[in-house]
């Protein structure tokens, strides 16, 4: 069993080891007609983003809601541990902006 075992791990790093050999060089030259699609990709992109964002933040608000209703004593250290979330969440948004403004020309 740890022979086969072995081997299929060796043969799985063998593959791994040899896909950039089958990569192809980018394309440098971009036509026209198909800039318009980074735009419309990048608005999809960025909208997904945003509702992913703002669903994990109303999960969160509601959890910490409830979590202080349980245990008020809590609620100092159940509201930091809320905003550091919330930032983190936020700026996943703001990531995705990022890159939109970096990529669409």
């Amino acid at each position: 069993m740890r022979r086969v075992a072995s081997i299929l791990l060796l043969f799985g790093a063998l593959l791994c080891w040899a896909t950039p050999v089958f990569a192809q060089g980018a394309d440098t030259t971009t036509p026209a007609n198909m800039r318009h699609w980074v735009a419309i990709t990048a608005g999809f992109a960025m909208a997904i983003a945003s509702g992913l964002c703002g669903l994990g933040q109303a999960r969160a608000v509601a959890s910490a809601a409830e979590a202080m209703a349980r245990n008020p004593a809590a609620a100092a250290s159940i509201r930091f541990a809320l905003i550091v979330g919330l930032a983190l969440i936020e700026s996943l948004a703001l990531y995705t902006l990022l890159i939109i403004f970096l990529k669409v020309e």
